[in-house]
């Protein structure tokens, strides 16, 4: 069974996720330290608690969310794992960094591509991919039916949604992927979002204005 640890790095206030097991394994989601403070505040969680990292998951590529990539891949000897569609977004980092006027130390390596319905497995825990577009082209999310949760990026928050202008993004794809993928899952489902707090998707049926079914 999954415990799981949440820093919220950056000015952006990104949530990173380190899930890890009673074998002392454990995975890295969306990376966002950007600063040496906070890549040392994850490494310290990390050795400190005598964690094996075997993972890096990214729910799609946006700044925010990538931040940390190259400092966790180097550190661990890992590579990202990210859905093919989002791709070109991978490949725009610098682009996107120089728009938003934010150095960045890009990670350059290879990659593992995930797709929809893949299960990602660590040891005896799996984290079922789920393919959530609009946000971002390639948006996926990480669900753990034994944990209830899912580790869902910026696609659905605590009664708000992720953002649509940037490139890729589209409205119209992204509540589908809230309506039509996510909300299917029990209205206990713990959602883990990529900014803010927790939420569940029964409150998020119940009260969200921006993803409500009607």
């Amino acid at each position: 069974m999954f415990s799981i640890k949440h820093f919220v790095f950056s000015p952006f206030q990104e949530n990173t996720y380190v899930l890890y097991n009673e074998k002392n394994n454990c995975c890295i989601i969306d990376p966002g330290c950007y600063f040496p403070a906070e890549q040392k505040k994850l490494e310290d969680f990390i050795t400190g608690n005598g964690l094996n990292p075997v993972l890096l998951l990214n729910t799609h590529y946006h700044l925010d969310h990538v931040f940390g990539n190259k400092f966790v891949c180097e550190k661990w000897n890992l590579i990202p794992h990210f859905h093919v569609k989002e791709l070109p977004v991978f490949e725009n980092v610098e682009l996107a960094a120089q728009r938003w006027q934010i150095p960045i130390d890009n990670y350059k390596g290879s990659y593992k591509h995930i797709k929809e319905g893949d299960f990602i497995e660590l040891d005896d825990d799996k984290l079922e991919v789920f393919f959530l577009p609009g946000h971002s082209p390639g948006s996926v999310g990480f669900y753990n039916q034994a944990g209830n949760f899912i580790v869902s990026g910026d696609v659905l928050f605590q009664e708000s949604i992720g953002r649509t202008d940037l490139p890729g993004g589209d409205h119209a794809t992204l509540i589908h992927s809230i309506q039509d993928v996510m909300f299917t899952l029990p209205d206990e489902t713990i959602v883990y979002s990529g900014h803010g707090a927790a939420t569940t998707i029964g409150d998020e049926k119940a009260h969200n204005p921006y993803a409500k079914v009607f």
